[in-house]
């Protein structure tokens, strides 16, 4: 099963600023509209069909590192991968980088918590989703040096 999953967007007019870079909220955009169709593409998951079943993730923590600017009309790489899996919460990486997928610019480290639709109250994720999410699951990755570490990390790979 594919780990760490991607995608191609180009940066438009209206999410840029006055000096043609991305709007630094707009990043968290797109990133999360990445990841759903990450997730669509790559594991056949629509969120609705969670939803319909009374499930759902709430954002409840972002943490982003801006490295390089992304430019208007520029044509950027989106990357995701999950870093960890929890009984209530999945931890999830996400990297924009160059069309060459070779310069970082952004990084996003979002934690989704499971919610109960019905309750709007944290709830754990079922048995079947966890052994699902364990095949998602990046190995070798520790978040334990935090988002910092992790730049660190990838800003020394050659």
């Amino acid at each position: 099963m594919e780990k760490k999953l991607q995608s191609f967007y180009t940066i438009r007019f209206n999410d840029s600023d006055p000096f043609g870079h991305l709007n630094n909220a707009r990043y968290i955009d797109y990133f999360l509209n990445a990841r759903e169709d990450h997730l669509k593409e790559y594991y056949q998951i629509d969120l609705r069909k969670f939803a319909a079943q009374g499930i759902g993730w709430v954002v409840s923590l972002h943490e982003i590192q801006y490295i390089r600017p992304a430019n208007y009309n520029e044509r950027v790489c989106i990357q995701s991968e999950l870093l960890e899996l929890a009984d209530s919460h999945l931890l999830v990486e996400m990297l924009m980088l160059d069309e060459a997928a070779e310069n970082l610019k952004a990084i996003l480290w979002t934690k989704f918590t499971c919610i109960s639709i019905k309750t709007g109250k944290r709830e754990n994720h079922s048995a079947e989703f966890m052994d699902f999410a364990r095949a998602m699951l990046t190995a070798g990755r520790d978040a334990t040096g935090g988002l910092r570490g992790r730049v660190e990390v990838l800003m020394k790979k050659p």
